[in-house]
């Protein structure tokens, strides 16, 4: 039976004052007209609308934005985001009774080419009310995962400054290396092109999780090692080197015990708030291993006496792990001690403090280039997505309680009138194929129609069956990020099926 989504949280459980059903890509667009409706409300009432008294003191380039802003062209915006300027309007006048805003964002605004842009436009719109550095005020880049924010911080980095190379130098007394590495994007076109030979993945699941599918199994299929330290098997354990390794490792819902006694671990939400992470269920094998064993082990073995680094003190005692952090990584002092308080603690923010890590010490405006995505005639922007019951590359069900669909995730999400232009219906089957300039041909065949409202000119599907559509070179500018929110592709039908009889 074909999918008709119905709908979806509870029943209709309302979860938002306000919902705008913007285009893919529009958001940009959205911020920037915001802030020209609020320096023109500041034209208007002046004295009412911006908050001067923050941006003399706190922020520089005030000027030159606010006359790039003034700019703005309504019928842009509208191309951009769907929205009609009264919609905007009402979400102005809704800031304007607001003492206090947080603005939140994930894949959503950073999978599009002009992430950073994006970005930066809802600080601007933040910095114009004061509303950065204030309690229940700010920027908040919501990360899917428990720890994804704490591997930055604790030097996961291809970037690492050199502030940060400088302490680990004096506390472990060897010279990190200097020049930077590579990111996800970068090393999978350093593996394909042979510069890399060895790859170590401390759990994930690479094959899946990146971009350009074909591309990146050719590339993990050219090195010479690859080696997984993992708690289950997914997809990258099939896509080998010349020699392939699986390392397996506790999960961190299971009990630790290494010489030192019963371990714990720690890690790092969106709120940089710091706490402790340990197992209670028994291994499911005596002879597993810990990550941080595994890691030590392979240390003491490969690199030797190279540098004066007690491995086997930290396998058996990750408390002295954090001891060394303690003194590398600012905000960590007294590590051990803090974080096994009841909720852990919290790292500083120094933007809560009024102080901005700059060369002029202070938040800066930028002048962002208008950005009006869009597919040519007979195509659509494809998003990917996540279902309800889905973990990183992992579905646990083919349901998705979000969407109302059930029983297969090789759906596409369409709008009703989308459908009627390219002459397509609900449960027809079609191939996606992303449209790119460099001649590849990237599909995702076999896909059901689903017709939903979906935003008009755009289209959805589920990641990570369609990450095959992202072309490895179509990336953010500045941040590399993989462009999976803003796919250019067609429909075709789908060879050998039989689409639904017309009513």
């Amino acid at each position: 039976m074909g999918q008709k989504p119905s709908g979806i949280v509870g029943r209709g459980t309302q979860i938002a004052d306000r919902f705008l059903h913007i285009k893919p890509g529009g958001d940009l667009a959205l911020f920037q007209a915001l802030n020209r409706l609020l320096l023109e409300g500041e034209d208007a009432r002046p004295g009412t609308v911006l908050d001067h008294d923050f941006v003399d003191a706190h922020t520089t380039g005030f000027g030159e934005f606010a006359r790039h802003a003034r700019t703005v062209d309504w019928d842009d915006v509208h191309t951009a985001t769907g929205l009609p300027r009264e919609e905007i309007e009402t979400v102005r006048d809704e800031v304007l009774k607001s003492e206090r805003v947080i603005v939140c964002w994930a894949m959503g605004i950073t999978q599009h080419k002009h992430g950073v842009p994006t970005v930066r436009e809802i600080v601007n719109f933040l910095m114009l009310r004061g509303n950065l550095g204030r309690a229940g005020t700010g920027a908040c880049p919501v990360r899917g995962h428990s720890n994804v924010q704490g591997d930055r911080t604790m030097g996961i980095w291809e970037q690492m400054p050199d502030t940060f190379l400088d302490a680990l130098r004096k506390e472990f007394g060897f010279d990190p290396p200097r020049p930077h590495g590579l990111d996800s994007v970068n090393s999978i076109k350093a593996m394909r092109e042979g510069r890399v030979k060895v790859f170590l993945a401390l759990a994930g699941n690479f094959v899946r999780a990146a971009p350009d599918s074909d591309v990146t199994e050719e590339a993990m299929r050219s090195c010479r090692l690859t080696a997984h330290i993992s708690t289950k098997l997914n997809r990258s354990h099939t896509v080998c080197g010349d020699t392939a390794l699986i390392l397996p490792t506790l999960g961190r819902t299971e009990r630790d015990v290494q010489a030192g006694g019963e371990q714990f671990v720690t890690v790092e939400n969106s709120m940089s708030e710091v706490h402790t992470s340990q197992g209670r269920l028994e291994p499911a094998s005596r002879l597993l291993l810990s990550e941080v064993a595994i890691l030590c082990r392979l240390a003491r073995r490969t690199l030797g006496g190279k540098a004066d680094i007690p491995w086997a003190e930290f396998e058996g005692d990750y408390g002295t792990i954090r001891d060394r952090i303690s003194r590398i990584v600012p905000g960590f002092h007294d590590f051990n001690a803090r974080v096994t308080r009841p909720g852990g603690f919290q790292l500083p923010n120094p933007v809560n403090e009024g102080v901005f890590n700059n060369a002029v010490g202070k938040a800066l405006f930028t002048c962002n280039e208008r950005v009006v995505p869009h597919a040519p005639e007979g195509h659509l922007l494809l998003q990917t997505l996540r279902s309800h019951d889905q973990w990183n590359t992992v579905p646990y069900t083919k349901n998705d309680r979000y969407r109302g669909i059930h029983g297969s995730r090789h759906v596409v999400l369409v709008n009703p009138a989308d459908l009627t232009e390219l002459s397509l219906a609900q449960g027809d089957h079609v191939d996606l194929v992303s449209v790119r300039g460099d001649g590849a041909e990237r599909r995702a065949e076999n896909f059901e129609v689903v017709s939903y409202p979906a935003a008009k000119g755009s289209a959805a599907a589920y990641y990570p069956e369609t990450n095959v559509l992202v072309p490895l070179d179509s990336v953010a500018d500045i941040s590399n990020q993989p462009t999976s929110k803003g796919i250019v592709v067609r429909l075709e039908p789908t060879p050998g099926r039989t689409q639904p009889t017309r009513p």
